[in-house]
């Protein structure tokens, strides 16, 4: 694709994303930065949250996953992802059922106000803590992959370096998001997930056009391919394994969605329990569906490929821009940047955005302080993060290696545990804990796991550990919470589903 083309493209993008951010902060205040007043309606939230799940990892690497080798394991081709997106289905009704009922009995702007109010003060800052380190982490993993992208399509061309094209694009993200805050992400992201979705169907017809087949041969070219399986049950040991995949998938979505403020700020801001509820039952079966749609499109670059000759690249993230910005045509080059370009900043406007919030409420305390000084503060907060997302993507860019997706969920194994052990702990028994000690169990828990999961194969007969390191990492949290605890006092009982505090 020609770089100009390219960087009009993003100009025009970006005017369109600050234009709607004009708009929508006129007259806000800190209240609609962190809350939208409360009165989105659900079906944009529903819509917005899509592309906020997907990001740009899913645009590029769950199509190339399809046909790719995961850590040493041959033949590792297929759908098996989708044995974690039927996981999620789970997670999400747990969410829906448990987790959204209690997060608006109790009112919250942050959801680690739980936390506080289960446990105390140590417990509350050592959650938001590690939400604060995981997102930060995972959206500027994130964030980097789009960069490569947008370096690749244009700024190499320009002569700009890496490290600059990384600030423009933080800075752009700051620009459309440092007023409004919520309230204008929730129609960025309606507009960002409407590009996303067309990207996907649109590249999937051009590619059916240039391969000559129509619906239904399009249909019969996946089912019949080497890339179509779906379920894989043989050898627990495996990776793909259904019931590790499943169990996993159900859990990712708990905490990486019910457990994670960017995710739940979106809902709380509906108008009630009710819109929210109705908001996450069309949220799950939209994103069941386009998962979907992406893992057909990573059987159909495949075939393309083979097809044609072209050779797979070493890094299978690489194979959908690669084809689309150098083999399919300017259409699809145009659509596949303006897709990434949406992946990528619907996840990372509202996770700058959600991370602003939580430091501001949990650790500033914003919430007792008068206007100015919470507008101060809040801007504050917004230009830091931005610039420690710019120091992060830096230094990944020198670390990384191997599949992104699953560096994402490498961390998130780490790194969500903990909150998956307070909160399960919180909400399914009636214990109080010696607050002070729980950032210990919280820091030592991860360690644990690592250790456990560098020696798995050789204590567990082979065993490989995948994305249910997160199960590990929040079982070991609960088992210290539970050692910390002791007999639930009489008249206490737990700030769960259907409880309150006497």
């Amino acid at each position: 694709m020609n770089s100009t083309i390219a960087l009009v493209i993003l100009i025009a993008y970006f005017a369109m994303l600050i234009g709607v951010s004009y708009y929508t902060s006129r007259g806000a205040d800190t209240n609609t930065f962190f809350t939208a007043n409360r009165q989105s309606p659900w079906y944009l939230v529903a819509f917005a949250m899509i592309g906020t799940s997907l990001s740009g990892v899913t645009f590029i690497s769950v199509p190339g996953a399809v046909g790719g080798i995961f850590k040493g394991f041959e033949g590792y081709k297929g759908f098996f992802y989708f044995q974690v997106v039927l996981g999620y289905i789970v997670g999400y009704y747990v969410i829906a059922t448990v987790l959204m009922p209690l997060y608006y009995r109790m009112n919250l702007i942050s959801i680690y106000g739980y936390l506080e109010k289960r446990f105390g003060f140590w417990s509350y800052k050592t959650g938001a803590g590690f939400f604060l380190l995981a997102r930060t982490v995972g959206s500027a993993v994130r964030l980097y992959v789009a960069a490569g992208v947008l370096q690749l399509a244009i700024f190499n061309d320009l002569g700009v370096p890496f490290e600059v094209s990384v600030a423009i694009t933080i800075l752009l993200i700051w620009l459309y998001t440092f007023k409004g805050g919520v309230k204008t992400i929730i129609i960025t992201d309606t507009l960002q997930t409407t590009f996303l979705v067309t990207a996907v169907a649109l590249t999937i017809i051009l590619i059916a056009k240039e391969l000559k087949l129509d619906f239904g041969q399009v249909s019969a070219a996946i089912k019949n391919g080497p890339y179509s399986q779906i379920f894989y049950f043989d050898n627990f040991n495996d990776p793909r394994n259904f019931f590790k995949q499943f169990i996993s998938g159900a859990f990712i979505a708990i905490v990486m969605t019910g457990l994670d403020q960017d995710l739940m700020q979106k809902n709380l801001t509906c108008k009630n329990i009710g819109e929210a509820q109705k908001n996450m039952f069309w949220f799950t079966i939209t994103l069941t569906v386009v998962n979907f749609m992406f893992l057909c499109l990573g059987a159909l670059l495949y075939l393309y490929a083979n097809t044609e000759g072209i050779a797979i690249p070493a890094k299978t993230d690489d194979l959908y821009p690669m084809l689309a910005l150098n083999h399919f045509g300017p259409i699809v080059g145009i659509t596949f940047l303006l897709g990434i370009t949406a992946a990528t900043y619907a996840s990372s406007d509202s996770a700058l955005t959600a991370l602003t919030t939580s430091f501001c409420v949990d650790f500033m305390n914003v919430e007792n302080k008068p206007e100015v000084d919470r507008a101060r503060i809040k801007h504050r907060v917004h230009i830091g993060f931005s610039v420690l997302f710019w120091v992060v993507i830096v230094i990944f860019k020198r670390l990384s290696s191997g599949d992104v997706i699953t560096a994402v969920f490498d961390l998130a194994g780490y790194t969500y545990g903990p909150l998956l052990g307070l909160y399960a702990f919180g909400l399914f028994n009636r214990r109080p804990v010696r607050d002070r000690w729980v950032p210990l169990v919280c820091l030592a828990s991860p360690f644990f796991t690592y250790w456990v999961n560098s020696h798995s194969q050789q204590w567990f007969n082979g065993y490989v550990f995948s994305f249910e390191r997160l199960l590990l990492n929040g079982l070991f949290t609960y088992v210290g919470l539970w050692a910390l605890s002791g007999p639930a006092v009489e008249g206490q009982v737990a700030v769960g589903r259907h409880s309150k505090v006497a």
